[in-house]
């Protein structure tokens, strides 16, 4: 797979109805040919958003925010909490993280609006042992995930988080995760549609019920498990 690193690209935002409109353009330049294949190539050469990046037979993952810009963070200042309904608050530097058993998962990245990139890599810490290292108080239920873009969110059931596939990645593709793909530390939720896997983590926050996040306020699935149909055979939890 290739990785495109588009670094004049802020990411500018782009809502739900942009990214069907352009799967529909995608769709409809493998149905038409390749003459009109050659229009949707014109288009994502000049898409400062990244955004056609995710179109089906594009160049993979691109730089993709929901914000206008985002500052990169490095291991001189990059720090993950974890708070919320715990017994042991705790804060972790990179070095940290990275000094941590890691895990590493292969799986396909499966979009919900249709593409995939097959056999993608992470590593990365499992969240079940950092939920375990502070100590989850018995009212707590689920788990808030906060981004240092200052805007994404994200949200899964405390038996989703504890799943042996859900990691704090901090590797993909046999290299750091970078800027442009939500490093220097991102969520990876394996079985689930790529949106829930947040990038730029900063917060992991034990919460009382769900706290539904950024896409799906607006419209998308809370429990967004990939289906037999496209491929996958995980086995959802409750």
């Amino acid at each position: 797979m290739k990785h495109e690193d588009e670094t004049a690209a802020t990411g500018a935002p782009v809502g739900r109805r942009v990214v069907l409109a352009m799967l529909g353009l995608g769709a409809a330049g493998v149905a038409a040919g390749p003459w009109l294949q050659r229009g949707v190539d014109a288009v994502t050469s000049a898409d400062p958003t990244g955004v056609t990046g995710l179109l089906p037979g594009g160049s993979g993952f691109r730089y993709y925010s929901v914000v206008d810009s985002v500052r990169p963070r490095t291991a001189a200042d990059y720090t993950l909490t974890v708070d919320g309904l715990v017994d042991r608050p705790a804060a972790y530097r990179l070095p940290e993280l990275q000094a941590l058993p890691q895990r590493r998962i292969v799986r396909d990245v499966q979009c919900v609006t249709g593409w995939r990139v097959p056999e993608t890599r992470f590593e990365g810490v499992r969240l079940a042992d950092l939920l375990d290292a502070a100590g989850v108080r018995p009212d707590a239920a689920a788990v808030r995930f906060s981004c240092f873009d200052g805007a994404y969110t994200e949200s899964l059931t405390l038996d989703q988080a504890r799943r042996d596939d859900v990691l704090l990645a901090l590797r993909m593709q046999d290299a750091p995760v970078i800027h442009q793909h939500g490093g220097p530390v991102r969520l990876y939720v394996a079985p689930m549609y790529f949106y829930k896997s947040a990038k730029w983590l900063s917060g992991i926050t034990l919460t009382p019920a769900v706290e539904p996040g950024y896409w799906e306020r607006r419209g998308y699935e809370t429990d967004a498990w990939v289906g037999r149909s496209n491929g996958r055979d995980d086995a959802p939890t409750s």
